[in-house]
């Protein structure tokens, strides 16, 4: 990898990590109204604790780069049914299933970043790749003060 790339997958990382972290946060606190929704569609409350965990979880593995690729997975996982659950657009008509539509090829989208740091890893600047670095005894230089 070139010098460029980890900041690079930082970026991506921070990106699709905070999305995921940001909406967590935001169920939990709403959460009445999440939990009324949710169940408007047919997921019981139960289910969504459990997945509003799993996305919590999922972004701060991905955007501390701490077992980032399985926290791209556990996103995948969250991802998928929450797009075919909430994103019906086959089930709407005129502007409602436009705006279903875009939102559904949003989250294709998303899960193509959750893919892609499956594919890639966390990259240099993450948990894992210093601890990997702790491991192996490879530390960056010691500066000298000047």
């Amino acid at each position: 990898m070139d010098k460029h790339s980890g900041v690079t997958l930082l970026v991506a990382r921070l990106g699709v990590g905070a999305i995921f972290l940001i909406s967590g946060l935001g169920k939990l606190a709403a959460w009445s109204a999440t939990a009324a929704y949710a169940g408007s569609k047919g997921v019981p409350a139960v289910l969504l604790a459990g997945a509003t965990v799993l996305e919590l979880l999922g972004a701060l593995s991905v955007l501390t780069g701490w077992k980032a690729r399985w926290g791209a997975v556990a996103l995948i996982a969250f991802l998928a049914p929450v797009t075919l659950v909430f994103h019906n657009f086959w089930a709407y008509q005129g502007a409602e299933g436009q705006l279903q539509l875009i939102q559904f090829l949003k989250n294709v989208s998303i899960g193509g970043g959750l893919l892609a740091i499956v594919a890639a890893g966390p990259g240099a600047l993450s948990v894992d790749a210093r601890r990997s670095r702790e491991d192996t005894g490879h530390r960056p230089p010691a500066r000298v003060p000047a």
